[in-house]
């Protein structure tokens, strides 16, 4: 499903999970006759399914819930920071630039929402990401009618994980002096570079042997 040398693995559905939790807008694509792509946020269920289950929406303007049949596979991927990694960095000589980067590839068989389901998952999601917005009495509570209104413009699906797959390249394949080079080298960038180095740090392991 996705090339992943055995340097770059990450067997751990834990810290997957962790990550996917983190990084949670995903790039969802499905294939059939023609090619759907979305964008969206999806919410994890880490303890239904031996590899967790994955909760999301799209608009129903978007023919692409129309996939979602609980037949054909979705892939979900999971973007993490990422950061050009260049040769001048390295102690060891010759060397090439390269790219670190993370990230999570999550395969399964979606189906659609009831609206209880849709109704409840907007709930959880308003809950992760802004707990109170939608409090009765608030500024922004949506009353029932214009609420179910709402929910009929959006299509809600689920997917149990069938492949989990992770990707960590942060150059556990160089020596130990490399990667205090490209360290030192990331934290003279700014933006993505510098959560490349925060994630680098999460973890740290000492060189890979093959």
């Amino acid at each position: 499903m996705l090339y992943t040398p055995s340097a770059f693995q990450e067997p751990d559905v834990r810290a997957l999970h962790a990550f996917m939790k983190q990084h949670s807008f995903s790039t969802v694509i499905s294939h059939d006759a023609e090619s759907h792509v979305s964008h969206v946020p999806l919410l994890l269920v880490p303890d239904r399914g031996a590899k967790g289950t994955l909760r999301g929406h799209v608009a129903r303007a978007n023919p692409h819930w129309r996939d979602f049949d609980g037949e054909r596979p979705l892939l979900c991927i999971f973007h993490g920071p990422h950061a050009y990694i260049s040769p001048s960095w390295y102690q060891t000589r010759p060397a090439v630039p390269t790219w670190n980067y993370a990230v999570v590839h999550a395969v399964g068989r979606p189906r659609l929402l009831d609206t209880p389901a849709l109704s409840a998952l907007i709930d959880a999601t308003l809950a992760e990401y802004e707990p109170g917005l939608d409090a009765p009495g608030g500024p922004t509570h949506l009353p029932e009618h214009t609420r179910a209104q709402l929910l009929e413009h959006i299509v809600g699906f689920e997917l149990e994980i069938d492949e989990l797959v992770g990707k960590f390249k942060l150059g556990q394949n160089r020596s130990s002096e490399d990667q205090a080079g490209v360290r030192e080298g990331l934290l003279r960038q700014g933006g993505d570079a510098h959560a490349m180095l925060e994630l680098m740090a999460a973890r740290a392991r000492p060189p890979h042997k093959p």
